[in-house]
């Protein structure tokens, strides 16, 4: 059984950094894509970052230059380093894992959150100014 549990959200103010990780655990994939997306309130649900087993990464336009996605295959943790946070990226944010790349490459990755047959619950990131 495949598990993600999300950790590493909280309050911060404008300008401050946050991690999160995601424990991952009952995957054996080798070949795989990972993902954070994000949902904020009265707002759909958007991709922040996406990588594959490859260490290939993407970034939504809006976190380029502050985000920055990373893997710990060792220990089978996503993380997504987030500094320099704006009141805009306050919204829940959910890992997500995908068996093959598919969901990572294309275009429209940004908008396939369904795509992923495994998810987390989401983790709270609030941003005030």
């Amino acid at each position: 059984q495949v598990q993600l549990v999300e950790s590493g959200g909280g309050s911060v103010q404008t300008g401050g950094s946050l991690r999160l990780s995601c424990a991952v655990s009952g995957f054996t994939s080798r070949t795989y894509c990972m993902g954070w997306f994000r949902q904020a309130p009265g707002k759909g649900r958007e991709g922040v970052a996406i990588i594959s087993h490859t260490g290939g990464t993407a970034y939504t336009d809006s976190v380029k230059g502050r985000f920055t996605i990373s893997q710990d295959n060792a220990k089978s943790i996503l993380y997504l380093q987030m500094n320099d946070l704006k009141p805009e990226d306050t919204a829940v944010y959910y890992c997500t894992v995908e068996d093959g790349t598919s969901a990572c490459y294309t275009s429209s990755w940004p908008h396939l959150f369904e795509r992923y047959s495994y998810r987390g619950q989401g983790t709270q990131v609030t941003v005030s100014s």
